[in-house]
């Protein structure tokens, strides 16, 4: 990049003192190297990245630190045994100083017009994304808005109220500068990009400060006022509704199974869901290795009853009682289109479901392995399996799974419209709640939206004590954005770890006086290679228990701790004690 010399050996991430300093001479002086310079952030302000599996995990892996899926390991933190030493660098501070250089030297670009404005947009774009990571993590943190010199590193931590405002703001501005698009053509950020992570960052801070102020333990912020959590709630609204009102984008409804193949389309540039996503191209040696491990059924992996259980019948009703018992006998029915909500069976295989383009189907799910194509649950997913790729390195290959890393797509929005209109007053916005679902629900053929009933008043339902709209807003998400890594944020921002995580152990399908225990006869799919007690393990109810020898009291997710993660100790001498430890830790 012409004009720029960069030293970076001593970058400000809060627990360094910066040894170096940045030459500035002549730097971004014209829009070509603004936009080069940018490019660095294209790879680390984004929800996912290329690379190996554990890399995409957005992409298919993100929810297995959920109550939606169970990977062959209890996550650590779910399990409550995090210590300091998994104490990470706030990293983020390296990209806060890049970004806080860019809008420096800005000013040297004498090319003015809309081009300059809107790099200068996507530059105040990234740095909200980079806070809203710091804040979602760490919680309260230092606001540094200028590249610093050695005497300016010693910050103290503002409340994250103060950095969630200053995040909105500098929301507005990329707002104001970004350009319109009416497609995702460029894979890059424009104004609705802006103002879906608005909508998003000012949902998480009102339910973060709300929920956990209903718990009054250590993580709201003890300043917040009931009006400061509204008008978040008001500013997720608008912005929502800003997108909606455009015009410009929709639910992608074509063809067969609409919700599935929106997630292996290789090529979104025109697809009207989809507002910013990133592209893989194998052939370029850019890829990931999903599809390599989950299209036989496993990736040590799998989809959690809890899940599967909140699916609603394809007429809208809870499913539950004789009627899912019965369905349950035999393999794959509790799954069927004809029966439940189709995002089921288009996210959870089901027997005869097509796995490869060789036309391989899947039978049953492959629990007798140990390799990484065991199947944890009883439930595999299919959500992001290519089975029709043309191509074929993709079926085995590392590193050669193409299916895109969609940023924000039209869904999301809705549904953060609809929470906030349902956290504002449910009763008063119903009728634009059912008109924000209403378009997720036409794409797989299920009724609209009636809270009564779809309120589920089961005494063991997490969410019994919720009125009827946050109630149905939330399994509406639930289900619309399975395992695509939001349910741990949104486990976090409701305070939910005590009725979701805290001594639950996740359960996968049935498995006593089910067509799973016949397969395991003698000449059956299984051929009584599953042995209870040894390479299987069932509850009390039949059901299929993964962590039944591993983790027998369920998980140990402390409520008092590790709603946060915790600050490097070493950060807290290097900052003078300016920074305080997290509560807990």
């Amino acid at each position: 990049m012409s004009g720029i010399v960069l030293f970076f050996t001593g970058c400000f991430d809060l627990d360094k003192i910066p040894q170096g300093e940045l030459s500035s001479a002549n730097a971004l002086s014209s829009n070509s190297e603004m936009e080069k310079y940018l490019n660095q952030f294209y790879e680390s302000g984004v929800k996912t990245q290329s690379g190996a599996l554990a890399n995409a995990s957005g992409i298919a892996y993100g929810d297995q630190r959920s109550d939606n899926m169970v990977n062959a390991s209890p996550n650590v933190r779910l399990s409550g045994l995090m210590t300091l030493s998994n104490a990470s660098t706030l990293s983020q501070y390296n990209k806060i100083r890049n970004i806080n250089f860019f809008l420096t030297n800005a000013k040297n670009n004498k090319e003015e017009g809309v081009d300059k404005n809107h790099f200068i947009g996507e530059a105040y774009y990234f740095r909200a994304w980079f806070y809203f990571d710091l804040v979602k993590n760490y919680g309260d943190v230092a606001w540094v808005d200028k590249v610093l010199s050695m005497d300016e590193v010693n910050q103290p931590r503002e409340s994250r109220l103060v950095i969630t405002d200053h995040i909105l703001d500098d929301l507005d501005v990329a707002i104001a500068l970004l350009k319109e698009a009416k497609n995702s053509a460029s894979m890059r950020v424009h104004r609705d990009v802006a103002r879906a992570l608005k909508a998003e960052v000012a949902l998480f801070e009102a339910t973060w400060q709300k929920y956990h102020k209903a718990e009054n333990d250590l993580f709201y912020s003890k300043e917040v006022t009931d009006a400061k959590i509204n008008h978040y709630l008001e500013q997720a609204r608008d912005a929502a509704k800003a997108v909606i009102d455009r015009g410009v984008w929709g639910i992608y409804s074509e063809g067969e199974n609409p919700y599935q193949h929106l997630f292996i389309t290789l090529d979104l540039s025109s697809n009207k869901e989809v507002l910013w996503w990133k592209k893989y191209n194998a052939a370029d040696n850019i890829g990931h290795s999903v599809t390599r491990y989950i299209n036989e059924g496993g990736g040590q992996t799998g989809i959690s009853k809890s899940l599967v259980d909140d699916y609603l019948t394809i007429d809208g009703r809870i499913f539950r009682g004789e009627e899912l018992t019965e369905a349950e006998k035999i393999y794959g029915r509790e799954l069927s289109p004809a029966i439940r909500d189709p995002r089921l069976s288009q996210t959870v295989c089901l027997p005869g479901t097509q796995m490869k383009p060789d036309g391989s189907v899947y039978v049953f799910p492959p629990l007798q392995v140990t390799t990484y194509h065991q199947n944890t649950t009883g439930y595999s997913m299919l959500k992001f399996n290519e089975y029709n790729t043309p191509y074929l390195a993709t079926v085995t290959g590392e590193y050669k799974s193409q299916a895109p890393a969609i940023q924000y797509r039209y869904a999301e929005v809705l549904l953060t419209y609809a929470e906030a209109l349902a956290e504002l007053d449910g009763a008063a916005n119903s009728e634009l709640i059912k008109g924000a679902l209403k378009p997720l629900r036409d794409r797989v053929g299920m009724p609209g939206v009636d809270f009564d009933r779809e309120y589920n008043f089961d005494p063991a339902y997490p969410f019994r004590n919720l009125n009827k709209y946050i109630q149905v807003v939330r399994r509406e998400r639930r289900i619309e954005l399975a395992c695509e890594g939001f349910r741990f944020d949104d486990i976090l921002r409701w305070a939910a770890a005590d009725e979701l995580i805290n001594g639950q152990r996740p359960s996968g399908a049935r498995f006593v006086g089910s067509t799973l225990q016949a397969e395991n006869n003698p000449g059956g799919y299984y051929n009584g290679t599953l042995k209870v007690g040894t390479n299987i393990f069932i509850n009390e109810e039949g059901y299929i228990d993964p962590y039944q020898k591993i983790m027998t009291q369920g998980f140990g997710f402390r409520s008092d701790r590790d709603y946060l993660l915790p600050i490097q100790e070493r950060m807290l001498t290097l900052t003078n004690n300016l920074w305080k430890q997290n509560p807990g830790w």
